[in-house]
């Protein structure tokens, strides 16, 4: 499911690709690649800066919204290990 900041962070991907790769890596060697890239031809930064959006709505649809955190190379883990995708573990408490 696309969501509206997905929409934004494609359209700012196709202003300026590699704005939506800091977006979404933050200073990474992914937003080096994706200057460099970018820098050869608009094309391949735009197709980068596409991967590397994709691999996060795919985390987003896998781990919920929040719930990783960014390793490098496109992949993502999640941020809590957990046995329900997406929620934080219980301190102390337990639900039945």
């Amino acid at each position: 499911m696309v969501k509206s900041s997905d929409v934004i962070l494609i359209l700012v991907a196709i202003i300026f690709p590699p704005a939506a790769g800091a977006i979404v890596t933050g200073c990474s060697c992914d937003l080096l690649i994706n200057i460099l890239l970018t820098i050869l031809g608009y094309i391949p930064g735009l197709l980068h800066a596409f991967w590397l959006i994709y691999n996060k709505m795919q985390a987003e649809e896998r781990y919920g919204n929040g719930g990783f955190v960014y390793i490098g190379n496109g992949t993502y883990q999640p941020l809590y290990h957990s046995e329900t995708p997406g929620q934080a573990p219980n301190y102390g408490a337990t639900s039945q």
